[in-house]
């Protein structure tokens, strides 16, 4: 299986999001993730066709010197013991434009999905991919935000004031009555 998508952000804004798992994770389309545990886990509902399975499993990914991206990820049916094993190579290449997010691999898989047509199954996998590229691109476009309130500038800029706006207030703040 080869998957190509383009993404209109620069290939190393998309870079910094795969090196954070937590941005990782809010890009799976339909990920609910499992509190405490690794950032890219939990369960995952797939609409195949007319068709619903839930799975719960791990992602992971790891960087490689290359460039590219190993992608593994183990499921188990939530309502059966079907299950499903990827293993992808993910590279971001730029273009035009943007960038291209191109996903190539094997998927195997045993179960209720292995009872459904197989375009439904290529086209549900392929919308997934698809999807998950375009939230890359999302989470790539808008400014990283801090971890906590605890990696702020404290106090924030904004709430500094300025020489002029001291000297404004003193003198002249709310009357006491006295004046």
């Amino acid at each position: 299986m080869e998957h190509e998508v383009f993404v209109p952000v620069p290939a190393e804004r998309l870079r910094d999001v795969l090196a954070d798992p937590a941005r990782v994770a809010r890009a799976v389309p339909g990920l609910q993730q499992d509190a405490g545990a690794e950032p890219v886990a939990g369960r995952l509902k797939v609409r195949i066709g007319s068709h619903s399975i839930t799975y719960r499993g791990t992602l992971r990914l790891s960087g490689g010197e290359d460039g590219t991206y190993a992608v593994r990820g183990d499921a188990t049916e939530s309502r059966g013991t079907g299950t499903v094993a990827l293993a992808l190579t993910l590279r971001v290449a730029d273009a035009d434009g943007g960038s291209t997010v191109v996903l190539g691999g094997t998927a195997t898989a045993d179960g209720r999905v292995t009872e459904l047509p197989p375009e439904s199954v290529t086209s549900a996998t392929a919308r997934l991919l698809t999807r998950f590229a375009e939230n890359l691109g999302t989470a790539a476009a808008e400014e990283p935000r801090p971890a906590s309130v605890f990696d702020t500038e404290v106090p924030p800029p904004s709430l500094l004031a300025t020489d002029g706006e001291r000297d404004e207030d003193d003198g002249h703040g709310e009357s006491d009555g006295s004046g």
